[in-house]
């Protein structure tokens, strides 16, 4: 009953086999076969990034969201506001065509006054009326993302840089919509006097 039967060949088999080989490949060439080793290598770097990427797969499916809307939005904050300041080509479209349109619509025997109202003062109103568009939609933009963690999953901190350029996105928006609204009630530049 406790009898071991051996292989009369005596030979093994498995993985302790393939080894045995490789050892005596190397013994009797005197160097490793190079395109052995190579293959080694490119087998270990191949097992390590798929180890790698299923870490990161499960990683990024436990986290959820990564916060790239977040920070697009951010941007986007920013980037509205210092338009809002700097003025975009929208504004300077709509500027020149109430211009054109006030040369239009005012004769040539109307008063100073009216010609300067007409040519320059709706188009400087228009212009403070784009500017304060983007600055309003700098300040939602900037106050959503800076309010989106809290409607978030609890716990996820948002990134210092998605807060650091929504704030900057906020601070431009209001600081554009307060200088629109002083150029389009005439309190800053207002219109000079026909008088």
């Amino acid at each position: 009953m406790g009898t071991k039967t051996v292989d009369e060949a005596g030979t093994e088999s498995g993985t302790e086999a393939k080894r045995d080989e490789e050892k005596v490949n190397v013994t009797k060439t005197g160097a490793p076969d190079e395109a052995t080793e190579a293959e080694a290598v490119e087998d270990a770097a191949a097992d390590d990034t798929e180890d790698g990427d299923e870490v990161l797969a499960e990683e990024g499916a436990d986290k959820g969201s990564t916060g790239v809307g977040q920070g697009a939005g951010a941007v986007v904050s920013a980037a509205l506001g210092l338009v809002s300041l700097t003025g975009g080509w929208i504004g300077t479209v709509a500027a020149a065509r109430e211009t054109l349109v006030g040369q239009l619509q005012t004769s040539s025997s109307a008063g100073v006054a009216t010609q300067i109202k007409e040519v320059y003062g709706d188009a400087w109103q228009t212009t403070a009326l784009w500017a304060g568009l983007f600055a309003l939609a700098a300040l939602i933009i900037g106050v959503v993302v800076l309010a989106r963690p809290a409607f978030g999953a609890p716990g996820r901190p948002q990134a210092p840089w998605i807060k650091s350029v929504s704030w900057a996105g906020v601070a431009l928006g209001v600081i554009g919509l307060l200088l629109a609204v002083l150029k389009y009630t005439d309190a800053l530049l207002g219109l000079p006097s026909a008088s």
